[in-house]
């Protein structure tokens, strides 16, 4: 965005060439392991789900770079070089509707946990606050002004991020609100 408007830009003009064709083999291997780095722990069925090949694809990218991976008890796969490494996790944090964290999972239990049906509603997702890696609240805006609805107590640095970042939400989407409401407790 540049101001209120839409920015475009070539891809070319970013990032340069594109590179000469990969073999597929290759590309369905490198597609497989980026996903881990970002999304295990995973399985065929959710590399599938999130990038869209068929599932046969999913399994022969998992397969060609099966000796870098480790599969846990419930069947689920990490890259070995990750196994045992805790990344940080991101400060509290808003998230929209639809947003990418919760989108081409089988199963959003490790994100969700007791609160699917808060996040989830008639297979639409509702904007929800992500604390330590999990979905806390849930929020929207009523009035210009973020309203937060815990799924139970929360820390109150917690909650002050929360806050911090609806001030920003309602920054963003109109800049002459007053900012949030609810209860953080």
């Amino acid at each position: 965005m540049a101001g209120h408007e839409h920015a475009y830009v070539l891809v070319r003009d970013w990032l340069g060439e594109p590179p000469a064709a990969v073999e597929r083999e290759t590309a369905l291997a490198e597609l497989a392991r980026r996903y881990l780095a970002g999304h295990a722990p995973a399985d065929a069925r959710d590399l599938a789900r999130w990038s869209g090949p068929p599932l046969r694809d999913a399994r022969a990218g998992l397969a060609a770079i099966a000796a870098e991976l480790h599969e846990r008890a419930d069947g689920l796969l990490e890259l070995r070089a990750r196994r045992g490494s805790t990344p940080p996790q991101p400060p509290p944090r808003l998230l929209g509707a639809f947003d990418p964290l919760l989108l081409g999972w089988c199963s959003r239990e490790e994100i969700v946990g007791a609160n699917k049906t808060l996040v989830t509603n008639n297979g639409l997702f509702r904007p929800f606050a992500l604390v330590r890696g999990k979905a806390a609240a849930s929020w929207r805006l009523v009035k210009g002004e973020v309203v937060l609805e815990p799924f139970g107590r929360l820390a109150r640095v917690d909650a002050a991020a929360l806050e911090d970042d609806a001030r920003d939400v309602v920054r963003y989407l109109s800049p002459s609100s007053p900012g949030v409401s609810g209860s953080t407790r």
